[in-house]
C-alpha cells in the first residue's frame, strides 16, 4: 500500500508541472460522460452549439472550434477563422492536444493530433449580465500540455467569484514555431513569422472578443494568465502589437520573457552565427538521417547545402508529426526554438528589459507577475545525481544542504527575471498598476523516509491547483495530512479572491469581499518600501505583504563568496548558470571559488 501511494503520489506531483501534465488526464478518465443541458444552446459566428452543466451549476462547453484545423496546406501558417457548420454542435468533450511526445519517446510516445486548436467556456451559474473574462493559457515549455488537465477546469473559480472562464489549446513545438528561408515565401507577414502558437493565442481572442458575449463574458474586460510557457506567452501578447485591446490585464506565474533571433532559430549548429542545436536546418538534418536521405549529420548538411530552401522546406512539409517530434531532440520537452523576434508579431531584436523601458513598445495593462519559493525543486527532485532512487522513483536526498544551495540559486535567478527586473522596469513604465507574489506553501506529507516538503517545497506549478480551487485528485494522493487541508483550502479560497478581483477592477486590493490582507503594488525605491504578497497557509506565517528584493549585483555576491560548495566544478557550472551574454564575466569566473574556473 506504501509503494502503490509512493507511484501515485510521485506521479502525480510530476504531473502537476510541465513534466507531465498528460498522466493526470489519464487518472482522470473513466468518469461519467457530461450530458446535454437545454440551457446551454448558443449562437457563435461559426454556428450553434450546446454544452452541460457541471455539478456545481456552472454552464460548460468543452472543445469549441476557434480556427480551422491548421493541418495541409494550413501547417505552419497564421490560424484561420474556423469554417461554420450546420445544425447544433455538442460540446461535450474536449478537442484533441496538439501534437506533442510523452514519456514513451521516440515515436511510441507522441499523442495529440495537428486539428487542435479548440477551446472551452466555463459560464457562472448566477451570471445575468456580462462579468469579467479570464483567460487561461497552458503551460509546458511550449512542447506539451493541453487545455483538458483536470488541474486547469475552470468550473470551480467561475462559480466562486462570478467570472467567465476561458481555457484554450495551441500548437506547440516545431509545429508551433518554426521559422526557415523556405517556409516565408508567401509575402503574408503573419504566415511567414514562424510564431504559429502565439498566433494561435491571438486569433483565441479574436474569438473571445467576437463571441464572449454570448456566454455572458464582458469582451471589454479579459484578462489573460498563464503558468510556466503559459506565462511566457502572457508577456507575448504584453509586447504585440497585434494583441493591443484584445486583453485588458495580464497576470505572469512563473513566467520570463525570451525572443530568439532567426539565427538561433534557423542556423547550423557550428555556423559562424550558431543555431540552437534544433534549430530547422538541424531538425532536417535529423529527418534526412532518420529517412534514410543520409547516413549521419555531416552527410546530412553536405545534403541541404546543395539543396534550394523550397526544396528543404519541402522535406519539413513531407514530415509526419510523429518525424518530426522524434527528430527535434531535448528530449519530452523539445529543444525547438520558440517565440521570435519577427519584427510583426512580435519585435525584432529586443528583450524584456528594452522593450518594457518604454510605455510605447507594448500593451500597458495592469499584471500581476508571481513565481514560487521553490520552483526548480520540481525539476531536480527528477535528477538521479541528487537523489537515490528506487525504479526511478526518489526517496531520499543525498545531500539537504547542497540540494536546498542549489535549489535556492536556480529559483532565485528565475524570480529575479521572471518577477524583480520586470517589476522593477514596468513600474518606472506604468506606475503603480504592477503587483507581485511569491507562492510559499509546503505542507506536504512524508512518505516512508522521504520528506516530501523538502524534495518538492513550492515547487513549479504548485500554485495551479490552489488559484483554480482543484483539490480533488490531489486528496486522492496521500499528498498531505487531513489536518493541513482547511489552511490549504483557507489560501485557496484567498487567491481565487485576489485573482478574480484583479479581473474585475485591475488591482488584488483585499480581494473580492474585501477582507483579505491588502495586496499593494510593487514600489521601487526604499528597502523598507512593501513590494510582493507571500501566499502562505496561516500555519507558516500566513499572507503578508514583504519587502523582499533581489538584485543581479546581490546575486552575484552570493556565489562569488559562497564557501559551501564541495568542489570546484560545482561552483564553476553554477556561476555559468546564473551568468551569461554580457552577464558573463570572465575575470570573475577565472579567479571563483578556490580554484577558479577553465573554459
Amino acid at each position: 500500500m506504501i509503494k502503490k501511494g509512493l507511484l501515485v503520489l510521485v506521479a502525480l506531483v510530476v504531473a502537476i508541472g510541465a513534466v507531465g501534465y498528460w498522466y493526470v488526464s489519464r487518472l482522470m478518465e473513466g468518469l461519467p460522460p457530461a450530458t446535454l443541458a437545454e440551457e446551454t444552446y448558443r449562437s457563435i459566428n461559426s454556428g450553434q452549439i450546446v454544452g452541460y452543466k457541471e455539478p456545481n451549476g456552472t454552464l460548460a462547453w468543452r472543445g469549441i472550434p476557434f480556427a480551422t484545423p491548421p493541418v495541409g496546406e494550413l501547417r505552419w501558417k497564421a490560424p484561420r477563422p474556423p469554417e461554420p457548420w450546420e445544425g447544433v454542435r455538442e460540446t461535450l468533450a474536449f478537442g484533441s492536444a496538439c501534437p506533442q511526445r510523452g514519456f514513451g519517446g521516440g515515436t511510441s510516445g507522441i499523442t495529440g493530433a495537428e486539428d487542435c486548436l479548440y477551446l472551452n467556456v466555463w459560464q457562472p451559474p448566477r451570471s445575468e449580465t456580462e462579468r469579467p473574462v479570464m483567460f487561461w493559457i497552458h503551460g509546458g515549455a511550449n512542447h506539451i500540455g493541453e487545455a483538458a488537465t483536470p488541474l486547469y477546469h475552470g468550473a470551480n473559480l467561475a462559480a466562486a467569484h462570478d467570472v467567465v472562464v476561458v481555457s484554450i489549446n495551441y500548437r506547440l513545438g516545431p509545429l508551433g514555431w518554426l521559422t526557415h528561408p523556405g517556409l516565408r515565401v508567401s509575402g503574408d507577414l503573419a504566415d511567414d513569422s514562424g510564431n504559429y502558437g502565439t498566433l494561435d493565442i491571438l486569433r483565441a481572442l479574436e474569438w473571445v472578443r467576437e463571441n464572449i458575449a454570448q456566454f455572458n463574458g464582458d469582451p471589454d474586460n479579459v484578462t489573460i494568465f498563464g503558468e510556466s510557457a503559459g506565462g511566457f506567452n502572457v508577456l507575448t501578447m504584453m509586447v504585440s502589437p497585434l494583441a493591443a485591446g484584445l486583453y485588458h490585464k495580464a497576470i505572469v506565474q512563473s513566467g520570463g520573457l525570451t525572443i530568439n533571433s532567426f539565427s538561433v532559430a534557423e542556423n547550423f549548429r557550428d555556423d559562424e552565427e550558431p543555431g540552437s542545436n534544433s534549430s530547422s536546418r538541424e531538425l532536417v538534418n535529423r529527418l534526412m538521417v532518420a529517412d534514410g536521405r543520409a547516413a549521419n549529420r555531416q552527410e546530412a548538411k553536405a545534403l541541404q547545402l546543395s539543396m534550394t530552401d523550397i526544396d528543404v522546406a519541402e522535406v519539413l512539409r513531407s514530415a509526419a508529426p510523429s518525424q518530426l517530434l522524434s527528430a527535434q531532440g531535448g528530449g519530452m520537452m523539445g529543444g525547438t526554438p520558440y517565440i521570435f523576434g519577427d519584427g510583426y508579431v512580435l519585435p525584432a531584436e529586443e528583450q524584456a528589459d528594452e522593450i518594457f523601458a518604454d510605455v510605447s513598445n507594448y500593451n500597458v495593462t495592469p499584471v500581476i507577475l508571481g513565481t514560487n519559493r521553490d520552483e526548480v525543486k520540481l525539476f531536480l527532485a527528477m535528477s538521479p545525481s541528487v537523489t537515490d532512487r528506487f525504479f526511478g522513483i526518489p526517496y531520499r536526498i543525498r545531500d539537504s544542504a547542497s540540494y536546498n544551495r542549489d535549489a535556492a540559486y536556480g529559483t532565485d535567478a528565475w524570480k529575479l527575471r521572471a518577477v524583480d527586473q520586470l517589476a522593477e522596469r514596468l513600474q518606472d513604465t506604468q506606475g503603480d498598476s504592477v503587483f507581485a507574489y511569491r507562492f510559499d506553501w509546503d505542507e506536504l506529507r512524508n512518505v516512508m523516509s522521504l520528506d516530501l516538503s523538502s524534495l518538492f517545497g513550492a515547487a513549479h506549478a504548485f500554485e495551479i491547483p490552489f488559484m483554480f480551487g482543484n483539490f480533488d485528485l490531489i486528496d486522492r494522493t496521500m499528498v498531505i495530512d487531513d489536518d493541513v487541508i482547511p489552511g490549504r483550502n483557507a489560501l485557496s479560497a484567498s487567491m481565487m479572491s485576489y485573482w478574480a478581483n484583479f479581473a474585475y477592477t485591475g488591482s488584488p486590493g483585499r480581494g473580492r469581499d474585501g477582507r483579505e490582507i491588502e495586496w499593494t503594488g510593487w514600489k521601487n525605491g526604499a528597502e523598507t518600501n512593501k513590494r510582493l504578497l507571500i501566499l502562505d497557509s496561516r500555519a507558516d506565517g500566513g499572507i503578508r505583504m514583504s519587502s523582499m528584493r533581489l538584485t543581479r549585483e546581490g546575486m552575484r555576491d552570493r556565489i562569488l563568496n559562497d564557501a559551501s560548495f564541495a568542489d570546484q566544478t560545482s561552483h564553476c557550472q553554477a556561476y555559468r548558470q546564473l551568468f551569461s551574454g554580457v552577464e558573463f564575466r570572465q575575470d570573475e569566473y577565472a579567479t571563483l571559488g578556490k580554484a577558479g574556473c577553465i573554459d
